[in-house]
C-alpha cells in the first residue's frame, strides 16, 4: 500500500513530463494530488438511443469495432475512422468515431474490440459521428470504468499533463492508498471516514454521494479558515492597547454644529465604536454601509474621540480622489473645532495648518512612507480595505504603537462572506440612508435610443442638474466591439453643445483627473464621460443622471458603486442602464438592480451570479485558493464551521492537532510585526 505522504516521483507510475508539470502547480506529494479536487462532473452514463435526433448531445455508449481505417487520399492523411456497431442502445445501428492526426489510434483499435465511448454526436454527410471521443476498451469481467459509462470527475487543468491521465492517476492512487495514514476529520463527522469522502468526491457512484464529499471538505476548509480566523480574534484580545474617547467634547461641538440629526444606524456604530475605544483592548472594527449610509461621518465621529485623547488619527484611502474627497469633507464638516488636517498622496501635499503637527493625517499609499509624519498614532481607519493588500495594512498598523483600527467599506459584503474574511473583527453596519438624500429611479432600457436618451438628459440640465455617462473601456479595442469612453466623449460633445462636456478615465495624470473632478463639483463641467475610476469618493449632489452603457458587462456590486454616485443630493435621481439586450443571463442580472436599492440583498446575488473572486478582489481578501467557493453562500456551513472552530480552540488552545496551519499563523503574525 501507498503512504498518502509519499513523494509522486518516488513511485515510479508517473512520466517526467507529468512530474514536471505536478510540480509547477505545487502537487509534489500523493496526500496533495489526492486533495486536487474535480471543479465538476459529467454524467457520461447511458443517454437513451442513438438516432438521427442525437446529433448535437453528448452521450455514451458501448458497441463493437466493426472496421478500423487510417485512409490518405492526394497525398494527406484523411482523419483516423473507427466504426462500431452499437450494442446498449435500443435502436441499435453504428456510428463513425473520428480523429484528426493520430494516427497511433487505429492500432488501439482493432476489429472485435467491445468499447465504451463518450463524446458529442453531430451528422456528417448523411452519418453520425463523434470527433475524438474518450474511450475505454473492455477487457472481460472488467467492470471498473474510469472515463465512460459512469459520472466522470473533471479537474482544473494543469499544463502538461492531459485531463484523462490525471484522472487514472488519481484513481489509481485511491485503489493503493493506505487509509490509515490520512487525517483524521473527525471532527467534521466520525461516521464518514476521509478515505470514503475521497471516493465520493473523485469517483462518485451518483451525483448525491459527490454533493455529500464536497459539503464534507468545504466545511473542512471553512473550518480551518474560521479556526485562524478567531485564533487572530484572540490573539487581538489579549493585546494591550490605550483607553481613549473618555473625553467627548470635540463630539459634542461637532453633532452641535450640524445642520441636520445623524441617522439612529449611524448613532448605534458611534456607541459601539466609544465602547470599543474606551476598553484598554485595541479595537479591531469593521464598518459597513451602503452607498450613501453616512460612513464618513461615523469615521469623523472616531477620529474626534482619539484627537481628544491626545493620539494621532491617519486615514488611508485606495485612491487620490477618495483621499481628496475625505480631505475636503473633514475640513468642510469639522470647521470651527481647530483641527490640524493633512493630505498625504503620492502627488502632493496638502495642510489646513503649517505651523503645528497634523492631528489627522489622511492619504493613499503615500502614508506607508510617511514616518516622519507618522507620530503617536492611535487610530487608524482604512477606507474600501480590501483594496488594500494585509501587508499594506498591517504597515500602517505598525506604525503606531497597537492602535485602534477602524476598517470601513461602501461595498455591502453578504453576511457569509463577512463571517468567513472579517470573523476576527467586530462588525457595525449602517442600515440607513440619510434623510435629506433624494429618491433613485433605476431604469434598464435595452436599446435605447441615443437620441431618447439625450432628450432626457438635456431636460434635466435646462433645470440646472449636471449627469455622469460611464463606459467600460477608456479606448477602443481591437478585440473587443463596444464604444469607449475616449471615442464617445466628443459624439456627447457635439449633442450636447451648449453644455461643458468632461472626460475621466484612470489613464489620466492624479492632477488631471483632481482638475476635471474639481470643475464637475463646481459645476464647470455639466456632462462628465467617465469609466468606473468614478465608483467610490464622488460626492456631486447635484449630479442626479446617470447612464451606465453596456451595463451587463459589469458586476451588480460595482452597478450598485456606480448608481451610488448620484441620489447623493434633495433631487429625484436617475440611473439608466443600457444594454445591446443579447444576453438573457445579463438582462436577469440588471433587472434585480432595477428592482432593488439594497445593497446587501444585492451583493447576495452578486455572490450568487458571480461567486466571491469578483465580488471582492481574491488576491486581497484571501479567497484565490479557495477549493469550495460555491459554499460561500451556503450560511449553515459557514455557521457551522464558526461553532467547530470554537469548540476546538476551547479544547486546544495552542491548536497542537493542527501544527501546520499554527506555524502559518504564527509566521503572519511575524510578517505583521
Amino acid at each position: 500500500m501507498i503512504d498518502v505522504s509519499a513523494n509522486l516521483e518516488s513511485l515510479g507510475q508517473f512520466l517526467s513530463k507529468e512530474l514536471i508539470a505536478l510540480d509547477t502547480a505545487q502537487i509534489h506529494s500523493v496526500d496533495q494530488l489526492l486533495h486536487h479536487f474535480p471543479k465538476r462532473y459529467e454524467d457520461r452514463r447511458q443517454f437513451g438511443g442513438l438516432n438521427i435526433d442525437s446529433a448535437g448531445s453528448q452521450i455514451c455508449l458501448q458497441g463493437t469495432v466493426i472496421d478500423s481505417k487510417n485512409p490518405s487520399f492526394h497525398g494527406r492523411r484523411a482523419p483516423q475512422e473507427v466504426k462500431v456497431a452499437i450494442s446498449n442502445s435500443i435502436d441499435g445501428g453504428s456510428i463513425t468515431l473520428r480523429w484528426f492526426n493520430m494516427p497511433y489510434i487505429t492500432k488501439m483499435l482493432a476489429v472485435g474490440h467491445e468499447i465504451v465511448f463518450f463524446g458529442k454526436v453531430k451528422e456528417h454527410a448523411g452519418r453520425l459521428v463523434i470527433d475524438h471521443p474518450e474511450f475505454e476498451i473492455i477487457e472481460e469481467g472488467d467492470q471498473n470504468h474510469i472515463h465512460v459509462d459512469r459520472i466522470v470527475p473533471v479537474y482544473r487543468n494543469i499544463a502538461g499533463i492531459h485531463q484523462k491521465k490525471l484522472r487514472e492517476h488519481i484513481y489509481q492512487l485511491l485503489e493503493q492508498i493506505d487509509p490509515s495514514g490520512l487525517t483524521s476529520l473527525d471532527h467534521l463527522d466520525p461516521d464518514y471516514s476521509h478515505h470514503q469522502a475521497l471516493k465520493d468526491i473523485h469517483c462518485p457512484r451518483a451525483l448525491t454521494a459527490s454533493k455529500t464529499a464536497r459539503r464534507h471538505f468545504a466545511l473542512d476548509e471553512f473550518f480551518k479558515i474560521q479556526l485562524q480566523v478567531q485564533w487572530r480574534k484572540e490573539n487581538y484580545a489579549q493585546q494591550a492597547g490605550h483607553s481613549l474617547g473618555k473625553k467627548t467634547q470635540l463630539l459634542t461641538q461637532f453633532y452641535h454644529q450640524l445642520p441636520f440629526d445623524l441617522t439612529n444606524s449611524q448613532k448605534q456604530c458611534v456607541k459601539e465604536i466609544i465602547h470599543d475605544m474606551r476598553s484598554p483592548r485595541p479595537m479591531h472594527r469593521l464598518l459597513q454601509g451602503d452607498v450613501g449610509a453616512g460612513k464618513t461621518f461615523v469615521a469623523m465621529c472616531a477620529a474626534l474621540l482619539a484627537i481628544e485623547s491626545g493620539v494621532q488619527v491617519a486615514l488611508m484611502a485606495p485612491t487620490q480622489i477618495l483621499a481628496e474627497q475625505h480631505y475636503h469633507s473633514f475640513n468642510k464638516w469639522l470647521d470651527g473645532l481647530d483641527i490640524h488636517i493633512e493630505l498625504l498622496t503620492g502627488s502632493q501635499r496638502k495642510s489646513n495648518h503649517h505651523d503645528a503637527k497634523s492631528s489627522l493625517l489622511i492619504g493613499t499609499h503615500a502614508l506607508l512612507f510617511a514616518e516622519d509624519h507618522l507620530q503617536n498614532l492611535g487610530l487608524v481607519i482604512i477606507d474600501e480595505q480590501h483594496k488594500f493588500g494585509v501587508e499594506q495594512r498591517s504597515k500602517l498598523i505598525n506604525a503606531g504603537n497597537a492602535p485602534d483600527v477602524l476598517v470601513m467599506t461602501a461595498t455591502p459584503i453578504p453576511r457569509t462572506l463577512t463571517m468567513t474574511l472579517y470573523g476576527d473583527l467586530d462588525v457595525s453596519v449602517l442600515t440607513e440612508r440619510p434623510a435629506n438624500r433624494g429618491k433613485i429611479v433605476t431604469g434598464l432600457r435595452p436599446k435605447a435610443k441615443v437620441s431618447d436618451i439625450t432628450k432626457f438628459i438635456q431636460q434635466n440640465l435646462q433645470q440646472g442638474r449636471q449627469a455622469y455617462i460611464v463606459y467600460p473601456l477608456v479606448e477602443d479595442s481591437e478585440t473587443t466591439k463596444i464604444e469607449s469612453a475616449s471615442s464617445a466623449f466628443e459624439k456627447w460633445q457635439k449633442r450636447f453643445k451648449k453644455h461643458e462636456v468632461g472626460l475621466l478615465h484612470g489613464k489620466l495624470s492624479g492632477e488631471d483627473k483632481d482638475a476635471v473632478m474639481e470643475r464637475f463639483s463646481k459645476h464647470d463641467i455639466d456632462v462628465l464621460v467617465a469609466t468606473t475610476v468614478i465608483e467610490v469618493g464622488i460626492d456631486v449632489p447635484n449630479a442626479n443622471i446617470m447612464v451606465i452603457y453596456y451595463a451587463d458587462r459589469f458586476g451588480l456590486s460595482q452597478l450598485h458603486q456606480l448608481r451610488g454616485r448620484v441620489g447623493r443630493g434633495e433631487h429625484k435621481s436617475y440611473c439608466i442602464l443600457h444594454s445591446d439586450g443579447k444576453s438573457p443571463d445579463g438582462l436577469e442580472k440588471l433587472q434585480i438592480l432595477a428592482d432593488s436599492d439594497d445593497g446587501f440583498h444585492i451583493a447576495e446575488e452578486d455572490l450568487r451570479l458571480r461567486g466571491p473572486g469578483n465580488v471582492l478582489s481574491t488576491q486581497q481578501s484571501g479567497l484565490s485558493n479557495l477549493q469550495f467557493p460555491e459554499f460561500l453562500s451556503d450560511l449553515a456551513l459557514i455557521q457551522q464551521a464558526g461553532e467547530l472552530a470554537k469548540i476546538t480552540l476551547r479544547k486546544d488552545p495552542n491548536l497542537s492537532q493542527f501544527p501546520r496551519l499554527k506555524l502559518n499563523l504564527q509566521a503572519q503574525e511575524s510578517l505583521r510585526s
